[in-house]
């Protein structure tokens, strides 16, 4: 039999805050997979390994979780003031499926250093030792983002001493901030801070339903409780994870709650639009331990918070869900904010399965409309591996 032989396409595997992912160059990919459709799809699908019946992509670069399961595709930006345009795919791991539908917030953190490292950000605009303002415009989402990447010599500065909590080793601090994250309209689509949101057979929730940094619905968690089993906000992966009735249940609310949003007209679109809605549930401060065994005190939080991506829990937070999050907390009323103990506030600390992040955003009301200027918070990045990634000839 004859086979096309493999070909290689010019790559950067990357870590950008708790993900990881494959990032291209627009202008390296194949000809065919420079624009969106089925070839595209087709490509990024073989690079990561998807979809894996195994749920190990053994065949690919992707590691089989949401986090580890991405590809980002950059180019030169032709929007004004704008650097370079960033576009994300969140491959679905045992299905042919990419969603295109949000961000990721976490592998923001590393589009800059890609960005400069990769020539598409003006050299005027590098200075010799401090920080680089890449302006991003998110592709996906139709947003402006601002990544303060470290420079040292002229160079991307990727070694340091910032801590964060879900990432093994010390890098360099990216601070990252998101511009008008909600955008034109209500961030709540139902007009609410808290509606009543009923799941059949399951219960009826009070739910904060926000559209900044990534549409997000937001619950109790002292509320949840099914087949015997409640929550608390402390919980890790193992707990839920290996739940599949859980795990279900949280799938079937976050359909419902994609109706409620306006997101799709019924419950069964949600199985084709994995990446967004967000669900997370909340908590007060409680003490845990993390799964790193590291003692997370109630006294150092503000909340406690979980979430669920791509129908996992995450082992720390996305960071599209972090500026949701902190968004919320600064909205007097939203159940984000009674968890962290309601009132005024411009940022929270909250406590998730890994450890702890702080994030902050500036939020005003505005003709009865609450309206979010900007949220920031700082995640770390840097280069794993660059060179080339081969996929099968006949792949796309």
């Amino acid at each position: 039999m004859k086979h096309e032989p493999q070909i290689k396409i010019p790559a950067t595997y990357m870590r950008g805050g708790t993900s990881k992912g494959v990032f291209f160059n627009l202008t390296d990919l194949p000809e065919e997979a420079q624009v969106p459709g089925p070839a595209r799809d087709a490509l990024l699908l073989r690079v990561v390994g998807s979809p894996d019946p195994y749920g190990k992509h053994t065949d690919g670069m992707g590691g089989a979780t949401s986090s580890t399961s991405k590809t980002v595709i950059l180019s030169k930006s032709d929007i004004a003031d704008h650097d370079v345009n960033y576009l994300f795919g969140q491959v679905s791991i045992d299905k042919p499926f990419i969603d295109w539908s949000g961000n990721c917030g976490n592998l923001t953190a590393a589009v800059g250093s890609f960005a400069i490292n990769s020539g598409l950000v003006d050299a005027d605009r590098i200075p010799e030792n401090g920080h680089a303002e890449v302006r991003i415009w998110q592709a996906n989402i139709e947003k402006t983002i601002i990544a303060h990447v470290p420079i040292t010599n002229g160079k991307v500065q990727e070694t340091g001493d910032f801590i964060l909590d879900g990432v093994t080793f010390p890098a360099a601090e990216v601070q990252v901030d998101f511009l008008d994250p909600a955008g034109e309209g209500s961030m709540f689509p139902t007009g609410n801070l808290i509606d009543e949101l009923e799941v059949p057979g399951i219960g009826t929730f009070k739910a904060t339903m926000i559209t900044a940094g990534i549409p997000t619905i937001f619950l109790n968690a002292d509320e949840i409780n099914f087949n015997g089993k409640t929550y608390n906000g402390t919980e890790l992966q193992e707990a839920i994870n290996n739940d599949d009735e859980a795990l279900e249940m949280f799938e079937t609310i976050r359909a419902h709650g994609a109706v409620k949003m306006g997101l799709i007209e019924n419950i069964e679109e949600a199985a084709n639009r994995q990446h967004t809605p967000k669900v997370a549930f909340v908590a007060p401060p409680a003490d845990y331990v993390s799964s790193s065994g590291k003692n997370i005190s109630a006294n150092d939080i503000d909340l406690n918070v979980r979430a669920l991506s791509m129908g996992k829990l995450h082992h720390a937070m996305m960071g599209t869900a972090a500026v949701a999050i902190a968004t919320a907390s600064t909205i007097p009323g939203t159940v984000v904010n009674l968890a962290a103990g309601g009132g005024e506030r411009q940022s929270v600390v909250f406590g998730h399965p890994s450890g702890t992040l702080k994030v902050g955003a500036e939020t005003e009301l505005q003709n009865d409309q609450w309206i979010a200027k900007k949220v920031f918070m700082s995640r770390s990045a840097r280069i794993l591996m660059e060179g080339w990634v081969r996929v099968p000839g006949d792949c796309f």
